[in-house]
């Protein structure tokens, strides 16, 4: 049974638990062991939190019994980013300039998932202060690819996406910036949603770029990334019933997003791309001048912000820090302050472009990342190959989060690469739904 259930979707087990078949309890106990027994579970997980999961757990069993379960992932256990404070537990964002920090309260977020009654299984690793696409930590731990365990899995959420590809939870939490959740999600074959920023509450969340930060979950489905995204956003779950793809008209960005793709993801892509059609989507090609110019300006709103929310602390103690991760920190302390400013003016300016070139279109697609992970070991001794490829492997994910839009990451089929759909700001239930009509058309 316990086979079974590490392989099955977080609604799949709510609606186990709805019906008695599987009891929170003992659901809870298998992901806690399983991942305390698994090779690679110390480089997933910082810390479990088997205490807090157990008493919520029991109390999952008990709501179930009585038929009072609070909603449809009641029970349904789930891992949580090293970065999302949680009371009297470590939460260290990756980083060994925050070694024993322990937060007095919960994020809001976990709050709201606690209150809705999810186990929480424990701390995923991730990369310094969530400023790496790569998944690459050599200060805590780097977490395998779940394709090949030598290879990075993609970050900054990079352990919360080995939880749910290898079987150790059935749903994570993680946040993006540059494309922190929806990097490890389609490197891991898993599904991704990045929100817009300002819609779930960061209370709580160790900030890297305030303006650019969002929260989002990694899943197996994307009925469980709706369900996830309801409770962290408090709202009602969008309605996914009747999803149809059938004269919805879609754009592939060949701004900047489709040059220099390596062969699997390319495949992966226009695979993927066929499914569409074939289920009665209109996909059309065009070139959005806008997304360029914002690629052009991201390092003069990044690295500045980056910086200046963490230089008292990483100049206190740079010696700890990852050199290619203290040095893209470091990239920002140069910048003007009337640069800065400037470049946020034009970046508004882009964003209110590139919503009128792309209006008439239900979402906007591109392949996920470009490239494949790298070895461990060669981007860990090769500091300038880092630097490249980390740049590179953000660069699509990048665009949503320049542009203010919400984005969600699909399996494409080809193993490691995914396919990502792009709408505009606060527009998430509508965007599921695209994202489960194109899961079923990807699957067909």
């Amino acid at each position: 049974m316990a086979a079974e259930w590490q392989g099955m979707g977080a609604a799949e087990l709510g609606r186990g638990i709805e019906a008695g078949r599987i009891c929170p309890l003992a659901l809870t106990e298998m992901f806690l062991d399983a991942a305390e027994n698994h090779p690679h579970g110390g480089r997933i997980y910082a810390r479990l939190m088997r205490r807090q999961a157990l008493d919520a757990a029991v109390g999952a069993r008990g709501r179930a019994r009585s038929g009072l379960r609070r909603g449809p992932l009641d029970g349904v256990p789930v891992s949580w980013k090293d970065l999302f404070d949680t009371a009297g537990v470590a939460t260290e964002a990756g980083s060994a300039l925050l070694k024993g920090r322990v937060p007095a309260r919960d994020a809001l977020v976990i709050e709201r998932l606690a209150a809705a009654g999810l186990p929480p299984l424990g701390k995923t690793h991730m990369t310094e202060l969530a400023f790496s696409g790569l998944g690459l930590n050599p200060v805590t731990a780097t977490p395998p690819w779940r394709h090949d365990p030598g290879h990075v899995p993609g970050g900054s959420s990079s352990g919360a996406g080995a939880s749910v590809a290898l079987g150790l939870a059935p749903l994570a939490i993680g946040s993006d910036t540059g494309g922190s959740v929806r990097v490890p999600a389609a490197w891991n074959d898993l599904v991704g949603l990045k929100t817009s920023a300002g819609r779930i509450p960061l209370a709580g969340a160790v900030p890297l770029a305030a303006r650019f930060d969002t929260i989002g979950p990694l899943a197996r489905t994307v009925e469980d990334a709706a369900l996830a995204f309801a409770l962290l956003d408090g709202s009602p779950a969008p309605d996914l019933r009747g999803a149809s793809l059938q004269g919805c008209r879609f754009l592939v960005l060949e701004t900047v997003a489709m040059e220099a793709l390596e062969e699997t993801p390319a495949r992966g892509f226009e695979t993927a791309l066929e499914a569409l059609a074939r289920a009665g989507a209109v996909i059309e090609r065009g070139a959005v001048p806008p997304v360029a110019e914002a690629l052009a300006l991201s390092g003069a709103l990044y690295a500045p912000e980056c910086y200046g929310t963490w230089a008292e602390a990483i100049e206190a103690r740079p010696e700890v820090m990852f050199p290619p991760v203290l040095a893209r920190f470091r990239s920002g302390r140069e910048a003007a302050a009337h640069d800065y400013v400037a470049a946020w003016l034009r970046l508004d300016a882009l964003r209110m472009a590139y919503g009128a070139a792309v209006a008439g279109y239900d979402a906007v697609l591109l392949p996920s990342v470009p490239i494949m992970p790298p070895s461990i070991a060669a981007v860990e001794a090769d500091h300038a190959l880092f630097a490249e490829r980390n740049l590179m492997c953000l660069r699509n994910t990048r665009i949503a989060n320049l542009m203010g839009l919400c984005a969600l990451t699909l399996p494409s089929g080809t193993p490691g690469a995914g396919i990502s759909l792009m709408a505009p700001p606060m527009n998430e239930a509508r965007l599921l739904r695209l994202g489960a009509a194109a899961e079923a058309a990807l699957a067909a």
